[in-house]
């Protein structure tokens, strides 16, 4: 009779682990350290020299390589694996959650253990891969996005038709669990109220103009600041954060007066903005591999390319300017659109060595996205523990690296090559060794 794979079963504790003969990168310093690591019941239970082997463990020896955080993405859109129109309007209502379901299983082989996912619906999927039925990385969801009319979020590709939200029709969007249209403060306080019922650890605003939008121009500001600060309050009130798109200047002023705490693309701001995100503590997570590669490259068709144009030629600008003011930066990636385009998110990595170095990127990859996830507070699903970091008490998401990624950053550029083990939660999902 067949069997699952240990990983896919629930009530199946993982067995200790122990790993010897490892370089640690604990997700901060910039030294390794030569350290034993034992993992019980999913945790980081000891680390040091001469560690005792509890009964029934499994050792195993890194024979030198060097043991890292499992990585961390901040600007997923996991159950967007093909256009919108096709999700939404067109295609099976399962189809986007087989889709996603290959999907979370490849970025766990990448060695993305914990993601922030900025909109769609991915509550079922997290659920699956939390209860052990499907591979996966953590999921911190925020669902339906939240946009105006004709803003990021409007997704009705018709262009010429008596928009919904005056007939009182429902867009599939929202019955797809993708997007709530909202206008006006009584409006935008209800839509977050929903994707909070639904169980967001934070709330995603559509702040501004976007490239693939089926009605916003890229330089179109989005929401009032009456409207912003409604949803930031709402969040505040659940104890928790809201993130914003927003490329324009004026949206990233309004998200700043609003209090939302982390900014999304933002590659216009001016350096007066930048400087008020510094004052204010507020994350910059924009990306570097999409704004270089190219509009074909990045999947851009049709009234796409010159808008994807516009911001590329802003990009470097704004990633220069964000250098050099020292903004907390995450480590997002927003690939989206194919499954096929997956792989990308590894080349992340060497997309930001022209701006930050391997110590830098590592720690933006680890334990600062998993400072940016802690603003979740107590809707925060991850709390038994710290993540992206390897110390006792830490959550056990592991990367053993065939090298040192402190030295050459390219490595984690090809995970099917270089990565020789990958944990979560104590439970090995890649092991070469």
């Amino acid at each position: 009779m067949a069997t699952l794979p240990s990983y896919l079963l629930a009530e199946d504790k993982p067995a200790p682990i122990l790993i010897r003969g490892a370089s640690v990168f604990d997700g901060v310093s910039n030294k390794l350290v030569d350290a034993e690591v034992l993992i019980e019941e999913g945790m980081i239970s000891g680390m040091g020299q001469g560690l005792a082997v509890p009964q029934g463990a499994t050792v195993i020896d890194a024979e030198g390589r060097t043991l890292i955080p499992g990585l961390t993405d901040a600007h997923t859109h996991i159950m967007c694996n093909d256009t919108f129109e096709k999700l939404i309007y067109s295609a099976p209502h399962e189809y986007a959650g087989v889709m996603a379901a290959e999907s979370a299983r490849r970025m766990l082989l990448r060695g993305f253990t914990t993601i922030r996912d900025v909109g769609g619906p991915a509550f079922g999927l997290k659920s699956a891969i939390d209860a052990g039925v499907i591979a996966g990385p953590r999921i911190l969801p925020s669902g339906y996005f939240l946009s105006q009319t004709a803003g990021h979020g409007d997704f009705e590709p018709r262009l010429y038709y008596l928009s919904p939200h005056f007939t009182g029709q429902l867009d599939p969007a929202y019955l797809r669990g993708w997007t709530i249209i909202a206008d006006g403060v009584p409006e935008v306080r209800k839509a977050a109220r929903e994707a909070l019922r639904y169980g967001a650890t934070q709330l995603k605003i559509m702040g501004s103009g976007s490239i693939t939008g089926a009605h916003d121009p890229l330089d179109a500001t989005e929401y009032t600041l009456e409207e912003l600060t409604a949803i930031v309050e709402e969040a505040r009130h659940w104890g928790t954060y809201a993130t914003i798109h927003a490329y324009t200047d004026e949206s990233i002023q309004n998200a700043i007066k609003a209090g939302v705490r982390s900014i999304e693309h933002g590659l216009f701001a001016s350096e007066k903005s930048m400087q008020l995100m510094k004052k204010n503590d507020i994350f910059f997570s924009t990306q570097f591999l999409s704004f270089t590669i190219g509009a074909e490259k990045a999947g851009m068709t049709g009234p796409a390319i010159p808008k994807y144009e516009e911001a590329q030629a802003g990009a470097t600008a704004g990633y220069e300017r964000a250098k050099k003011i020292g903004l907390k930066m995450a480590f997002g990636t927003d690939i989206l659109g194919s499954i096929d385009l997956g792989p990308y998110q590894s080349l992340e990595f060497t997309a930001r060595a022209a701006y930050y170095t391997p110590l830098e990127i590592l720690q933006q990859a680890t334990s600062l996205n998993a400072e940016l996830f802690a603003r979740s507070g107590k809707r925060h699903p991850y709390t038994a523990g710290p993540l992206g970091v390897v110390k006792p008490g830490a959550y056990a998401d592991l990367l053993l690296v065939n090298g040192n990624p402190l030295e050459d950053i390219s490595l984690l550029a090809k995970p099917d090559e270089n990565l020789a083990l990958i944990m979560k939660g104590g439970r090995i999902f890649k092991n070469t060794l």
